[in-house]
Parts: structure tokens; sequence; C-alpha cells
């Protein structure tokens, strides 16, 4: 089946097959952040915005997304940017594996709710899987990013 859909703002034309994972679409297309984890919807490490949503590609099919906008990290560097810095700050990608979800879900969060709580960052994180450090330093460095965002007096490693 044909699908067009908007990758990264680039309009993309494939021709697929109709059981095609979003996952395999996207990396087929050169989105190599976007990472097969658990194969079960889990560990968050596949998250990909459509139409501004986060969604799991692993377990969303391509077709679902045709005539819909899909954004992976590559396609939001910029926004990303603003505070990755403050999370590697804290320690919190020692092997780097899980960072494109929680990346991922940081925007989401952020765009959906810009002054989160401590507990709030905690939940909307949850979905993530990260085995090296415990979400002790994804919390410090979003609530840092947030503290600085917000004029407050912020020490950086």
């Amino acid at each position: 089946m044909e699908v067009k859909i908007k990758l990264n703002g680039k309009t993309v034309i494939d021709d697929i097959p109709a059981d095609m994972l979003l996952i395999d679409f996207v990396r087929a297309h050169g989105c190599k952040s976007v990472k097969r984890g658990c194969e079960t919807s889990a560990c968050g490490l596949c998250t990909v915005m459509l139409d501004d949503v986060p969604v799991l590609s692993c377990s969303t099919l391509v077709a679902r997304a045709d005539g819909r906008s899909v954004c992976t990290l590559e396609g939001l560097q910029a926004e990303a940017s603003e505070f990755v810095g403050f999370i590697a700050d804290q320690g919190a990608e020692q092997c780097g594996f899980c960072n494109p979800g929680f990346v991922m879900n940081t925007i989401a969060l952020l765009r959906e709710n810009p002054d989160p709580t401590d507990d709030e960052i905690l939940a909307y994180l949850s979905g993530n899987l990260c085995r090296c450090s415990g979400y002790v330093g994804q919390l410090r460095g979003i609530r840092a990013f947030l503290d600085e965002k917000h004029g407050k007096e912020v020490e950086r490693g």
C-alpha cells in the first residue's frame, strides 16, 4: 500500500507492506534515534510524535500515520538542545541508549505542562526504561532546566 507521511517536515511517499510498523518505516528513512528496546511497548525507546502526540512506534502501524505528521528526535534538534545539556550535566545519559525516548517525552511533557512538579515529571517519564541511572539524573536535569528557565539560580556541572 502507498502512504504519504510528513516525516520531520518533509513529505515521504512510499509503498509499504500493510503490516509494517512505524519504527521500521522511520528507521528506513534515516531516523536512527528511534530505537528498538523491548518489542513489547514497555520501554519508550521508540517514541515518536504523531501529530505532536507521543506514540510508541513499535506498536503503531505505518498505515495509521498515512496523511499525518511524524516527528522524530532528528526533527526536534533545536527544541531538544534547550535542555539536553542539563540532563547530561546530571550524568543521566550514562550509556545514552534511553536518551532519545526521554528527550521525546520531555518535549511532549513541556509542551503540555511548561511548569510541572517533580511528581508530574516522574509520572510522565515513567514509560521510559533506563537501566543505568534510575531516573534521578533525568529528574534533576529537567528540574535544573526549568529552574534556570524561570530565573532561579542553577549550578551546572
